[in-house]
Protein backbone atom coordinates (compact mmCIF):
# COMPACT_ATOMS: atom_id res chain seq x y z
CA UNK A 1 0.00 0.00 0.00
CA UNK A 2 1.52 3.48 -0.92
CA UNK A 3 2.38 5.46 1.97
CA UNK A 4 0.56 8.76 2.72
CA UNK A 5 1.62 11.97 3.71
CA UNK A 6 0.41 11.54 6.95
CA UNK A 7 2.22 8.06 7.00
CA UNK A 8 5.18 9.22 6.10
CA UNK A 9 5.30 12.11 8.46
CA UNK A 10 4.57 9.71 11.45
CA UNK A 11 7.13 7.22 9.84
CA UNK A 12 9.68 9.72 10.15
CA UNK A 13 8.52 11.12 13.59
CA UNK A 14 8.68 7.38 14.72
CA UNK A 15 12.18 6.86 13.60
CA UNK A 16 13.15 10.12 15.25
CA UNK A 17 11.75 8.67 18.80
CA UNK A 18 13.18 5.70 17.98
CA UNK A 19 16.70 6.82 17.70
CA UNK A 20 16.54 8.68 20.89
CA UNK A 21 15.46 6.36 23.04
CA UNK A 22 3.90 -16.74 26.81
CA UNK A 23 1.32 -15.54 29.05
CA UNK A 24 -1.96 -16.46 28.70
CA UNK A 25 -4.75 -14.29 27.58
CA UNK A 26 -6.43 -12.19 30.07
CA UNK A 27 -10.30 -12.55 29.03
CA UNK A 28 -13.35 -10.61 30.40
CA UNK A 29 -16.47 -8.57 29.24
CA UNK A 30 -13.60 -5.75 26.62
CA UNK A 31 -14.39 -3.01 27.23
CA UNK A 32 -13.18 -1.58 24.01
CA UNK A 33 -13.91 -3.11 20.54
CA UNK A 34 -12.29 -3.21 16.91
CA UNK A 35 -12.09 -4.29 13.48
CA UNK A 36 -13.59 -7.70 12.78
CA UNK A 37 -14.00 -8.20 16.59
CA UNK A 38 -16.89 -10.27 17.80
CA UNK A 39 -19.79 -9.06 19.82
CA UNK A 40 -19.25 -8.63 23.51
CA UNK A 41 -22.09 -8.66 25.57
CA UNK A 42 -22.95 -5.06 26.71
CA UNK A 43 -23.93 -3.48 29.80
CA UNK A 44 -27.34 -3.27 28.75
CA UNK A 45 -28.11 -0.86 31.96
CA UNK A 46 -29.96 2.30 31.14
CA UNK A 47 -28.90 5.30 32.60
CA UNK A 48 -32.13 6.71 32.70
CA UNK A 49 -34.48 8.63 30.70
CA UNK A 50 -34.55 12.95 30.34
CA UNK A 51 -36.87 15.81 28.59
CA UNK A 52 -36.96 19.09 28.01
CA UNK A 53 -39.33 21.57 27.98
CA UNK A 54 -41.71 22.18 25.21
CA UNK A 55 -43.22 20.04 22.12
CA UNK A 56 -41.30 17.22 21.05
CA UNK A 57 -39.64 16.81 17.59
CA UNK A 58 -40.82 14.35 15.14
CA UNK A 59 -39.77 11.17 17.17
CA UNK A 60 -41.34 10.92 20.75
CA UNK A 61 -37.76 8.91 22.46
CA UNK A 62 -34.25 8.76 21.05
CA UNK A 63 -31.90 6.42 22.34
CA UNK A 64 -28.43 7.47 23.12
CA UNK A 65 -25.65 5.03 23.54
CA UNK A 66 -22.02 5.26 25.05
CA UNK A 67 -19.28 3.90 27.29
CA UNK A 68 -18.66 4.85 30.99
CA UNK A 69 -15.07 6.19 30.26
CA UNK A 70 -13.18 9.77 29.80
CA UNK A 71 -12.92 9.17 26.24
CA UNK A 72 -16.88 9.87 26.18
CA UNK A 73 -16.51 13.22 27.86
CA UNK A 74 -18.87 14.51 25.50
CA UNK A 75 -21.29 11.96 26.26
CA UNK A 76 -21.10 12.15 30.07
CA UNK A 77 -20.90 15.69 30.61
CA UNK A 78 -23.94 16.39 28.25
CA UNK A 79 -25.88 14.02 29.93
CA UNK A 80 -24.93 15.11 33.48
CA UNK A 81 -25.37 18.77 32.49
CA UNK A 82 -29.00 17.91 30.84
CA UNK A 83 -27.40 20.20 27.81
CA UNK A 84 -28.66 17.46 25.11
CA UNK A 85 -32.14 16.38 26.93
CA UNK A 86 -32.37 20.51 26.43
CA UNK A 87 -32.05 21.16 22.66
CA UNK A 88 -34.58 18.02 22.23
CA UNK A 89 -37.82 19.81 23.95
CA UNK A 90 -40.45 17.42 24.32
CA UNK A 91 -38.84 14.60 22.36
CA UNK A 92 -37.21 12.01 25.28
CA UNK A 93 -33.65 11.54 25.49
CA UNK A 94 -32.87 7.69 26.76
CA UNK A 95 -29.26 6.79 27.53
CA UNK A 96 -27.83 3.77 27.10
CA UNK A 97 -24.99 2.52 28.70
CA UNK A 98 -22.08 -0.14 26.97
CA UNK A 99 -19.17 -1.75 27.81
CA UNK A 100 -18.30 -3.05 24.13
CA UNK A 101 -18.27 -1.37 20.69
CA UNK A 102 -19.43 -4.65 18.95
CA UNK A 103 -22.84 -4.82 20.70
CA UNK A 104 -23.50 -0.82 20.59
CA UNK A 105 -22.95 -1.53 16.80
CA UNK A 106 -25.27 -4.63 17.06
CA UNK A 107 -27.98 -2.52 18.78
CA UNK A 108 -27.57 0.20 16.32
CA UNK A 109 -28.02 -2.01 13.28
CA UNK A 110 -30.73 -3.84 15.24
CA UNK A 111 -32.80 -0.59 15.89
CA UNK A 112 -32.61 -0.96 19.26
CA UNK A 113 -30.42 2.58 19.27
CA UNK A 114 -30.44 5.60 17.86
CA UNK A 115 -27.57 7.23 18.27
CA UNK A 116 -24.18 6.30 19.71
CA UNK A 117 -20.82 7.34 20.85
CA UNK A 118 -18.02 5.55 19.63
CA UNK A 119 -14.74 4.91 18.23
CA UNK A 120 -13.13 4.55 14.95
CA UNK A 121 -12.22 0.82 14.69
CA UNK A 122 -16.10 -0.01 15.36
CA UNK A 123 -17.43 2.48 13.24
CA UNK A 124 -15.22 1.38 10.60
CA UNK A 125 -16.24 -2.20 11.09
CA UNK A 126 -20.13 -1.76 11.66
CA UNK A 127 -20.07 0.33 8.24
CA UNK A 128 -18.23 -2.21 6.17
CA UNK A 129 -19.65 -4.95 7.07
CA UNK A 130 -23.48 -3.25 6.68
CA UNK A 131 -21.99 -2.61 2.78
CA UNK A 132 -22.70 0.83 3.87
CA UNK A 133 -26.25 0.41 4.74
CA UNK A 134 -26.48 0.83 8.57
CA UNK A 135 -24.26 3.88 10.25
CA UNK A 136 -23.13 7.59 9.12
CA UNK A 137 -20.46 9.18 11.02
CA UNK A 138 -22.03 12.44 11.98
CA UNK A 139 -20.01 14.26 14.22
CA UNK A 140 -16.73 13.95 15.85
CA UNK A 141 -16.35 13.78 19.96
CA UNK A 142 -12.77 13.76 21.32
CA UNK A 143 -9.38 13.08 20.46
CA UNK A 144 -6.30 11.38 22.23
CA UNK A 145 -6.05 10.42 25.53
CA UNK A 146 -3.94 6.79 24.44
CA UNK A 147 -0.31 6.53 25.60
CA UNK A 148 1.98 3.66 26.27
CA UNK A 149 2.55 3.01 29.78
CA UNK A 150 5.46 1.09 30.79
CA UNK A 151 7.06 -0.78 34.09
CA UNK A 152 10.40 1.99 34.25
CA UNK A 153 12.53 -1.33 36.12
CA UNK A 154 12.15 -3.25 32.68
CA UNK A 155 11.43 -0.75 29.74
CA UNK A 156 13.42 2.30 29.84
CA UNK A 157 13.69 3.52 26.09
CA UNK A 158 11.26 2.65 23.34
CA UNK A 159 13.84 -0.09 21.94
CA UNK A 160 13.94 -1.89 25.16
CA UNK A 161 9.98 -2.21 24.36
CA UNK A 162 11.33 -5.35 22.00
CA UNK A 163 10.88 -8.68 23.70
CA UNK A 164 8.28 -7.46 26.40
CA UNK A 165 5.11 -8.05 26.74
CA UNK A 166 2.32 -5.25 26.33
CA UNK A 167 -1.36 -5.47 26.91
CA UNK A 168 -3.48 -3.49 24.31
CA UNK A 169 -7.26 -3.95 25.43
CA UNK A 170 -8.44 -6.11 22.49
CA UNK A 171 -7.35 -7.60 18.79
CA UNK A 172 -8.08 -4.94 16.40
CA UNK A 173 -9.28 -2.46 18.74
CA UNK A 174 -8.17 1.11 17.74
CA UNK A 175 -5.20 0.70 20.57
CA UNK A 176 -4.19 -2.64 18.89
CA UNK A 177 -4.24 -1.49 15.59
CA UNK A 178 -1.98 1.39 16.66
CA UNK A 179 0.43 -0.84 18.44
CA UNK A 180 0.73 -2.97 15.60
CA UNK A 181 1.33 -0.26 12.99
CA UNK A 182 4.25 1.04 15.41
CA UNK A 183 6.04 -1.89 16.02
CA UNK A 184 6.14 -2.17 12.42
CA UNK A 185 7.45 0.86 11.66
CA UNK A 186 10.22 -0.14 14.13
CA UNK A 187 10.90 -2.66 11.86
CA UNK A 188 9.97 -5.74 14.42
CA UNK A 189 7.44 -8.84 13.71
CA UNK A 190 4.51 -9.69 15.46
CA UNK A 191 1.29 -12.38 14.43
CA UNK A 192 -1.41 -9.70 14.05
CA UNK A 193 -3.92 -12.75 15.14
CA UNK A 194 -1.98 -14.57 17.72
CA UNK A 195 0.01 -11.24 19.32
CA UNK A 196 3.20 -13.40 18.78
CA UNK A 197 6.46 -12.35 17.71
CA UNK A 198 9.30 -9.86 18.47
CA UNK A 199 6.87 -8.15 20.85
CA UNK A 200 4.25 -10.02 22.50
CA UNK A 201 1.31 -8.40 22.44
CA UNK A 202 -1.59 -9.28 24.90
CA UNK A 203 -5.16 -8.36 24.11
CA UNK A 204 -6.80 -7.67 27.63
CA UNK A 205 -9.63 -6.45 29.46
CA UNK A 206 -8.85 -2.63 30.31
CA UNK A 207 -10.58 -3.43 33.52
CA UNK A 208 -7.81 -6.55 34.70
CA UNK A 209 -4.83 -4.22 32.94
CA UNK A 210 -3.96 -2.55 36.44
CA UNK A 211 -3.90 -5.93 37.94
CA UNK A 212 -1.72 -7.42 35.29
CA UNK A 213 0.31 -4.66 35.64
CA UNK A 214 0.47 -4.25 39.46
CA UNK A 215 1.37 -8.07 39.54
CA UNK A 216 4.01 -8.21 36.94
CA UNK A 217 2.14 -10.02 34.51
CA UNK A 218 2.67 -7.37 31.74
CA UNK A 219 5.71 -4.95 31.32
CA UNK A 220 3.22 -1.85 29.76
CA UNK A 221 0.06 -1.28 28.28
CA UNK A 222 -0.93 0.55 24.69
CA UNK A 223 -3.91 1.58 26.58
CA UNK A 224 -6.75 4.73 26.78
CA UNK A 225 -7.86 6.94 29.42
CA UNK A 226 -8.16 6.56 32.41
CA UNK A 227 -6.46 3.42 32.29
CA UNK A 228 -3.34 4.26 31.09
CA UNK A 229 -3.21 7.28 34.47
CA UNK A 230 -4.30 4.32 36.60
CA UNK A 231 -0.58 2.74 35.75
CA UNK A 232 0.91 5.99 36.09
CA UNK A 233 -0.25 5.84 39.55
CA UNK A 234 0.58 2.08 40.40
CA UNK A 235 3.98 3.38 39.63
CA UNK A 236 4.26 3.01 35.56
CA UNK A 237 6.01 5.75 33.14
CA UNK A 238 4.74 7.04 29.84
CA UNK A 239 7.36 5.72 27.54
CA UNK A 240 4.82 7.38 24.35
CA UNK A 241 1.84 9.36 24.23
CA UNK A 242 0.31 8.53 20.50
CA UNK A 243 -0.64 12.07 19.76
CA UNK A 244 3.24 12.36 19.29
CA UNK A 245 2.75 10.21 16.31
CA UNK A 246 0.37 12.24 14.76
CA UNK A 247 0.16 15.57 12.53
CA UNK A 248 -0.87 18.44 14.89
CA UNK A 249 -0.81 15.56 17.47
CA UNK A 250 -4.83 15.30 17.13
CA UNK A 251 -6.75 11.71 16.14
CA UNK A 252 -10.18 10.39 16.67
CA UNK A 253 -11.20 8.47 19.68
CA UNK A 254 -14.29 9.03 19.76
CA UNK A 255 -17.17 10.16 17.05
CA UNK A 256 -20.88 9.85 17.05
CA UNK A 257 -22.39 7.81 14.56
CA UNK A 258 -26.53 7.25 13.88
CA UNK A 259 -28.18 4.83 12.24
CA UNK A 260 -29.09 5.72 8.68
CA UNK A 261 -32.55 4.89 9.06
CA UNK A 262 -33.05 7.30 12.13
CA UNK A 263 -31.07 9.98 10.30
CA UNK A 264 -33.64 9.91 6.65
CA UNK A 265 -36.70 9.27 8.94
CA UNK A 266 -35.55 11.99 12.21
CA UNK A 267 -33.02 14.39 10.82
CA UNK A 268 -34.76 17.50 13.56
CA UNK A 269 -33.67 15.36 16.06
CA UNK A 270 -30.45 14.03 15.19
CA UNK A 271 -29.81 17.86 14.69
CA UNK A 272 -30.76 18.61 17.76
CA UNK A 273 -28.65 16.33 19.56
CA UNK A 274 -26.00 17.58 17.65
CA UNK A 275 -26.88 20.89 18.99
CA UNK A 276 -26.20 19.48 22.10
CA UNK A 277 -22.88 18.22 21.80
CA UNK A 278 -21.54 21.49 20.59
CA UNK A 279 -23.19 23.19 23.04
CA UNK A 280 -21.43 20.12 25.79
CA UNK A 281 -17.87 20.85 23.83
CA UNK A 282 -18.15 24.38 24.05
CA UNK A 283 -19.18 23.84 28.10
CA UNK A 284 -16.40 21.76 28.40
CA UNK A 285 -13.52 23.52 27.08
CA UNK A 286 -14.95 26.91 28.78
CA UNK A 287 -14.51 25.73 32.30
CA UNK A 288 -12.52 22.48 31.91
CA UNK A 289 -12.46 21.90 35.75
CA UNK A 290 -16.14 22.48 36.17
CA UNK A 291 -16.25 19.61 33.30
CA UNK A 292 -14.05 17.47 34.81
CA UNK A 293 -16.11 16.87 38.36
CA UNK A 294 -18.95 16.56 35.99
CA UNK A 295 -17.64 13.92 34.10
CA UNK A 296 -17.00 12.07 37.80
CA UNK A 297 -19.83 12.49 38.54
CA UNK A 298 -21.38 11.14 36.04
CA UNK A 299 -18.88 7.95 36.11
CA UNK A 300 -19.58 7.45 39.98
CA UNK A 301 -23.79 7.48 39.18
CA UNK A 302 -23.11 4.73 36.51
CA UNK A 303 -20.33 2.52 37.63
CA UNK A 304 -20.68 3.15 41.57
CA UNK A 305 -17.16 4.86 41.96
CA UNK A 306 -15.59 8.12 40.64
CA UNK A 307 -11.79 8.28 39.85
CA UNK A 308 -9.18 9.78 42.21
CA UNK A 309 -7.69 13.06 41.60
CA UNK A 310 -4.54 11.49 40.87
CA UNK A 311 -5.70 9.74 38.50
CA UNK A 312 -8.64 11.86 36.56
CA UNK A 313 -6.45 14.84 36.69
CA UNK A 314 -3.73 13.81 34.54
CA UNK A 315 -6.36 11.89 32.40
CA UNK A 316 -8.49 14.95 31.67
CA UNK A 317 -5.32 17.17 30.52
CA UNK A 318 -4.78 14.51 27.92
CA UNK A 319 -8.20 13.98 26.03
CA UNK A 320 -9.88 17.13 23.31
CA UNK A 321 -12.87 17.09 23.45
CA UNK A 322 -13.52 18.41 19.57
CA UNK A 323 -16.64 18.33 16.80
CA UNK A 324 -14.09 17.47 14.18
CA UNK A 325 -14.19 13.72 13.43
CA UNK A 326 -11.12 14.41 12.27
CA UNK A 327 -11.92 12.15 9.10
CA UNK A 328 -8.42 12.00 7.67
CA UNK A 329 -6.96 10.06 10.50
CA UNK A 330 -9.69 7.54 10.79
CA UNK A 331 -8.96 6.99 7.20
CA UNK A 332 -5.22 6.34 8.35
CA UNK A 333 -6.60 4.15 11.12
CA UNK A 334 -8.22 2.42 8.80
CA UNK A 335 -4.85 1.74 6.39
CA UNK A 336 -3.09 0.53 9.30
CA UNK A 337 -5.56 -2.01 10.24
CA UNK A 338 -5.37 -3.42 6.28
CA UNK A 339 -1.77 -3.02 6.76
CA UNK A 340 -1.29 -5.15 9.90
CA UNK A 341 -3.56 -7.37 8.07
CA UNK A 342 -6.59 -7.12 10.23
CA UNK A 343 -8.95 -6.14 7.60
CA UNK A 344 -8.94 -5.79 3.91
CA UNK A 345 -9.20 -2.96 2.42
CA UNK A 346 -12.52 -1.53 3.52
CA UNK A 347 -14.28 0.88 1.05
CA UNK A 348 -15.63 4.02 2.79
CA UNK A 349 -17.19 6.34 0.79
CA UNK A 350 -20.24 7.56 2.37
CA UNK A 351 -19.22 6.87 5.94
CA UNK A 352 -19.63 10.45 7.10
CA UNK A 353 -23.07 12.88 6.94
CA UNK A 354 -21.16 15.79 8.02
CA UNK A 355 -24.27 18.09 6.80
CA UNK A 356 -26.18 18.73 9.99
CA UNK A 357 -23.16 19.27 12.07
CA UNK A 358 -22.05 22.01 9.55
CA UNK A 359 -24.91 23.46 9.93
CA UNK A 360 -25.06 23.88 13.47
CA UNK A 361 -21.15 24.92 13.64
CA UNK A 362 -22.54 27.58 10.57
CA UNK A 363 -25.62 28.49 12.58
CA UNK A 364 -22.87 29.46 15.95
CA UNK A 365 -20.77 31.41 13.91
CA UNK A 366 -17.69 28.71 13.41
CA UNK A 367 -16.23 26.98 10.17
CA UNK A 368 -17.26 23.79 9.27
CA UNK A 369 -15.28 20.70 9.25
CA UNK A 370 -14.02 18.26 6.80
CA UNK A 371 -15.46 14.47 5.41
CA UNK A 372 -11.95 14.15 3.98
CA UNK A 373 -13.68 12.99 0.61
CA UNK A 374 -15.63 10.25 2.46
CA UNK A 375 -19.16 11.68 2.79
CA UNK A 376 -22.17 10.77 1.51
CA UNK A 377 -23.56 12.35 -1.50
Amino acid sequence: MPATPRTTARRALRRGLAAASALPLLIGALASCGYGSQAEASDDGRAGAASGSGAALSAREVRIGYFPNLTHATALVGLQEGLIAKELGGTKLRAQVFNAGPSEIEALNGGSLDIGFIGPSPAVNGYVKSKGRNLRIVSGSASGGVKLVVNPDRIKTLDDVKGKRIATPQKGNTQDVAFLNWISEKGWKVDPESGKGDVSVVRADTKVTPDAFRQGSIDGAWVPEPTASQLVSDGGSVLLDESELWPDRKFVITNVVVSQKFLKEHPDVVEAVLRGTVRTNEWINADPDRARASANAALKAETGRELDAKIIDPAWKSILVTDDPLAGTLRAQAEDAVAAKLIEQPELAGIYDLTLLNKVLRESGRPEVSDAGLGAK
